[in-house]
């Protein structure tokens, strides 16, 4: 029985103008998870509400319902279609009781069984973001109708059961243990959470004693499963976990407000992490199992600050619609970034943000399906595609340009009264406009209108007049911007500095640095005049969110020079400009991976030194031209091998250019003889650990060049077979090249109703590997003969993988029309077919198209400027 999953705007709209809800009791008893012929547990939900109105409905998606109750009395179950339950004869108190058979399930969605390949233990979690509480209990799916709720569970009584909230209470039998919790401060039914299962725990407290007397203590928690507790790094965790409680606590000037502090890292995750209250949710990919790089860590670092600060922005004050999204998630995503770098010791968060997530941004920004940040939801399968660069990326860069424009206090002291005013309540754009003006003096309705209400990014340029000695007699920034959604142009006000750098022997400099306030169409810098500099750096310190151009002698000298700029984030933002001059059509790929193959050796900062590298690799893939790429790829694979052996031994530049030798050596076949000596130990690197992830790192590379079958590949996980051994393997099965390979995987992919959602990931990954794009061609017409039966048969989330990663690649032959490509045709006709199709899958594909038709058109320049 499937109904109609999706819920509008409107009708949510009705329903909680009619409803308050006091409270829910929610029993669940997974006591059957270990057997794995068990499809089913039973959930029993019994929840209390106030209504004005006769009628309406609870969310629920189960199997089976058992039994219903409204007010003591039957209620129909016969009407219930797999999604809703109808409810008719309200009182103005009521009482429902649901009890439902609901599915355990493997691809990430309500409550997820895992059982681990390594020792055969089997764990639960649940994933509940955006509507899928309904797939564990009885609800009113949607995050402005909060209430209290209390949990008890039912389960092995071994295990280790956990929620948002201490335990009250646990009684055990000879096989089970149930645990009742306390009751939830009132809270959205999307960040309620269980786990299950014989999770490892760590233990430890944070307490703070403040300036007005009071104090706190928040019990914290690390939990992992068995096979992982050796990688957990619980000393690590838990410092950067108080250092953030630390940090919020002062600049939000509300106490931490859901009890304990659980942090649980589980396998198969569809996210990086969860917000949960008292039970935060990370993917255990962030348990590394060989040496951490800064990189690694910064990462961790941000995304534990990214869910902290959700504590407050999205679990206390909660959007009251999925429109307002980016009232926690833009904010959550600036806060992961600054609290990392200010608070918890990484300064590289910032090299991250700029040249990483922002990129994000630029791309989604730049697509036809673009949006502002404040954005039109109309139903959850709108919203499920908002989960993207413009509500995380655009919109953290933009509070971070926000946080310049009124000042760094009034931007907390804002925050501070806006946690105040709407503590456990539910809030919109106004609520938090109005406690910013409060705090700042400033009227921000302009400014709203102008950054988070239109769509597009501002293109920040400069030009600049030199006298006979080469200073600058006028510089002048210029902003072109057009709202994406009208078509109108506007001019936002940005807050910024501009760097200017001069060659000092051969060194850039940075000579001076202005602080401007850009407005209108062109903004005079008169603090330029007299000043000579070789680079220009509009937007350094990368304050504001703009599309940043370097003129003429900058790109040079970036290119001869760019790492020797003492500042890592001003070379970030250099490379940003770069990047975003291939992206745009107004820098050749081979010029952005000759400055790369030129300066990546020198550059000091191995977090940086990864984006480059990535970046060079994304170039060689998709920018530069098909004939350009056999000499490019080589050059690339040769560099990384030549830069292994001469980096210091166990640092990180080492470990980045080990990955480096394996992502190469996947494109060109020049080094595999070299890799294979590193995999059978015949050539040894002098402080390299050859851990598990980087020997399938490099074995996947000569998978991907044909040189390691499936003997060798079995080899390789006979001495690897975790979990994560078998998702590589996966992978490097898929990487193989030939058409027969990609027959199989696109079968199994399309055609495993038993795919876990890490396996598709995996095998997606491998079937998309670059040097065998070719041999996947041939399955054009199948894929968009199918993008209707996956969008209506599978979960969303899986779907959606299968349409973005089976999406057929193009290559532009020489003299081709990009827009005449067969791809992009078949797309539009496609598109021109399937007009009533769901928006949501009509939306990827014009993203996809979209993607491939911006490759083709930077291959076409860059055939143009050989």
């Amino acid at each position: 029985m499937t109904g109609d999953l999706n819920l509008t705007h409107i009708e949510c709209r009705q329903r909680g103008a009619a409803l308050t809800v006091q409270d829910y009791r929610v029993e669940l008893d997974l006591s059957n998870a270990v057997d794995p012929g068990a499809d089913t547990y039973r959930s029993a939900t019994t929840l209390r509400f106030s209504s004005t109105a006769d009628a309406t409905w609870v969310d629920l998606v189960a199997d089976r319902v058992a039994r219903a109750t409204l007010n003591g009395q039957p209620v129909d179950t016969s009407t219930y279609d797999g999604a809703r339950l109808p409810l008719t004869g309200l009182r103005a108190e009521n009482e429902l009781h649901v009890e439902a058979h609901c599915r355990y399930s493997r691809t990430g969605e309500g409550m997820h069984r895992f059982t681990d390949p390594q020792d055969d233990r089997t764990y639960l979690y649940t994933h509940l973001e955006p509507t899928d509480s309904r797939r564990m209990f009885a609800c009113f799916e949607q995050p402005d109708l909060k209430a209290q709720f209390t949990f008890v569970v039912t389960a092995p009584k071994e295990w280790e059961i956990a929620s948002g909230q201490a335990a009250a209470s646990r009684t055990e039998d000879e096989l089970t243990a149930t645990v009742t919790f306390e009751p939830t401060p009132r809270q959205s039914s999307y960040i309620t959470a269980v786990a299950a299962g014989p999770y490892r725990r760590e233990s430890d407290v944070w307490s703070i004693s403040r300036p007005d007397g009071t104090t706190q203590k928040v019990r914290l928690g690390l939990l992992c499963r068995q096979s992982m507790a050796q990688f957990a790094s619980a000393e690590e965790v838990f410092a950067i976990t108080k250092h953030g409680l630390d940090f919020f606590d002062e600049a939000f000037a509300y106490p931490y407000p859901w009890g304990k502090y659980d942090q649980i890292f589980v396998p198969e995750y569809n996210l990086g992490a969860m917000e949960n209250p008292g039970l935060v949710t990370f993917t255990d990919s962030f348990l590394y199992r060989g040496r951490a790089t800064d990189l690694q860590r910064e990462q961790r670092a941000e995304v534990i600050m990214h869910e902290m600060a959700h504590m407050w922005f999205g679990d206390l004050a909660t959007p009251a619609w999925w429109d307002d999204l980016w009232l926690k998630e833009s904010f959550a995503d600036l806060m992961g970034y600054q609290t990392a770098a200010e608070a918890v010791g990484f300064p590289g968060a910032w090299i991250l943000f700029a040249l990483g997530r922002k990129q994000w941004a630029y791309t989604q920004d730049q697509r036809p399906s673009t949006h502002p940040i404040v954005a039109t939801i109309d139903d959850l399968e709108a919203a499920r595609q908002n989960f993207d660069g413009i509500t995380y990326a655009k919109g953290a860069a933009v509070l971070k340009q926000l946080q310049a424009y009124v000042g760094r206090d009034a931007f907390f002291a804002g925050a501070q009264q806006y946690f105040a005013d709407h503590a456990f309540g539910s809030t919109t754009l106004d609520d938090l406009l109005s406690a910013l003006e409060s705090s700042s003096g400033r009227d921000l309705r302009t400014w709203s209108n102008l950054w988070l209400q239109t769509a597009g990014p501002s293109l920040l340029s400069f030009a600049t007049t030199r006298d006979e000695h080469g200073a600058i007699t006028d510089l002048v920034i210029q902003q072109d911007a057009m709202d994406s959604m009208t078509g109108e142009a506007i001019s936002r006000p940005h807050r910024l500095r501009v760097g200017l750098y001069a060659l000092e022997g051969d060194r850039l400099t940075r000579v001076t640095v202005i602080d401007v306030e850009v407005a209108g169409t062109h903004t005079p810098v008169p603090e330029a005049t007299g000043v000579s500099a070789d680079l220009v750096i509009v937007n350094d310190d990368d304050l504001t969110y703009a599309v940043v151009r370097l003129d003429g002698p900058s790109v040079q000298a970036a290119g001869r020079h760019l790492s020797t700029i003492d500042e890592p984030l001003s070379r970030a933002l250099v490379w940003s400009s770069l990047w975003n001059m291939v992206r745009d059509r107004a820098l050749p790929a081979r010029t952005f991976i000759e400055s790369a193959l030129a300066q990546a050796p020198t550059e000091r900062n191995a977090t940086l030194l990864q984006q480059i590298l990535t970046l060079a690799h994304t170039a060689v893939c998709h920018y530069a031209t098909p004939t350009q790429r056999p000499e490019l790829r080589q050059r690339l694979a040769a560099s990384a091998l030549e830069h292994l052996r001469s980096a210091a031994p166990g640092t990180d530049a080492q470990q980045v250019w080990a990955r480096s030798v394996a992502r190469f050596g996947a494109l060109h076949g020049g080094t595999a003889g070299n890799i294979e000596a590193l995999l059978d130990g015949r050539d040894v690197i002098e402080g390299l650990p050859m851990d598990p992830d980087l020997r399938w790192e490099l074995a996947t590379a000569l998978a991907a060049q044909g040189r390691f079958g499936a003997d060798a590949l079995a080899a390789e996980l006979n001495r690897d077979s975790t979990m994560s051994g078998r998702l590589a393997h996966d992978k490097a099965l898929a990487s193989l090249p030939g058409t027969a390979t990609k027959d199989a995987v696109w079968q199994s992919l399309v055609a495993d109703a038993t795919i876990t959602n890490d396996t598709q990931r995996a095998l997606l990954a491998g079937f998309d590997a670059p040097a065998s794009s070719a041999d996947r061609a041939h399955l054009a017409d199948r894929y968009f003969a199918s993008l209707i039966d996956w969008w209506r048969s599978m979960p969303q989330t899986m779907a959606t993988r299968l349409v973005v990663g089976l999406f057929p690649p193009a290559d532009l032959s020489e003299g081709q029309d990009p827009q005449q490509h067969p791809v992009i045709q078949r797309a539009k006709q496609w598109l021109d077919e399937h007009q009533s199709a769901e928006a949501a899958l009509r939306r990827n594909v014009i993203e996809q198209a979209a993607d491939t038709e911006h490759y083709l058109l930077a291959q076409a320049y860059a055939q143009s400027q050989v």
